[in-house]
């Protein structure tokens, strides 16, 4: 399919009222519908193309660690493909997450395809912002399935109430951090989202400090997912607090300092 002939989801979604106070209170919410099933059958085999083609990962599944199990990650595959361009980029969904941000205007801070093959394993309780160098409660992740999921494909689950607790360990995804979240989750005593059946096109939406994770697929079928990071137009470049933070800075906000505007040539404002 020619790029041409993919749709460019550029009208708006409506996003309830309702769902924009539970994004606010709980970070993160559930969406339906924000692509329709004709827009992700069009994108799916472009998105699934690309990753493929810019996956690194060949070991087998026994040679590799809990990070490595947990997906097969390609990152920033709209500055590859003129097709994952137009699903990165769209319109419609920077739009839900500045409606759910409550800002006019969002920057991409970069994509990933996140597959999770058959017999894949769980992935960590964590938390994204542990990794960026700008400010985790003004950012959004939408997490969007490109094919119908159930729970045991490796859908994901989310602790309540957490994304407004700031940085709750220096853990990155790992068995460390999954035995601290596991831990903290339990003292917390906050809600924990179960995992629910997903139509290709619905999407979830969760602030960069929301504590989650995924469980294992122990379906027969890869779980192909694609996701897209969101920040509030306007953010500056904080002072990195850790290694994972300074490679993010290196990499994401190309060329940028501490201080800086977050809005390097990577970080086009949508």
């Amino acid at each position: 399919m020619s790029v041409l002939q993919l749709p460019d989801c550029s009208d708006d979604y409506v996003v309830p009222a309702d769902a924009i106070a539970a994004f606010r209170r709980d970070g993160h919410v559930l969406l339906r519908g924000v692509a329709s099933a004709q827009e992700a059958a069009a994108f799916r085999p472009v998105i699934a193309a690309a990753a493929m083609r810019y996956n690194n990962e060949r070991r087998p599944m026994a040679e590799r660690d809990t990070y490595g199990r947990a997906f097969i990650q390609v990152m920033n595959l709209w500055r590859h493909d003129p097709g994952v361009a137009r699903f990165t980029l769209a319109r419609r969904f920077a739009g839900v997450a500045a409606t759910l941000l409550g800002v006019e205007r969002v920057r991409i801070y970069h994509d990933q395809a996140l597959f999770k093959e058959a017999g894949g394993g769980h992935t960590p309780w964590h938390q994204d912002s542990v990794y960026w160098p700008i400010d985790g409660t003004r950012c959004v992740t939408m997490w969007m399935p490109l094919i119908d999921i159930t729970p045991d494909m490796g859908a994901m689950s989310f602790c309540s109430g957490t994304n407004n607790a700031g940085s709750l360990s220096e853990a990155v995804i790992s068995d460390d951090s999954d035995a601290h979240f596991a831990a903290l989750v339990a003292e917390l005593g906050h809600p924990v989202s179960t995992p629910v059946p997903m139509a290709a096109g619905d999407a979830t939406f969760h602030g960069g400090w929301t504590v989650h994770n995924a469980c294992a697929n122990t379906s027969g079928t890869l779980r192909e997912v694609m996701t897209v990071i969101y920040f509030a137009d306007g953010l500056t470049v904080k002072e990195p607090e850790n290694p994972a933070q300074q490679r993010d800075l290196d990499t994401w906000l190309p060329g940028l300092v501490p201080g800086a505007l977050a809005a390097s040539e990577i970080n086009p404002q949508v």
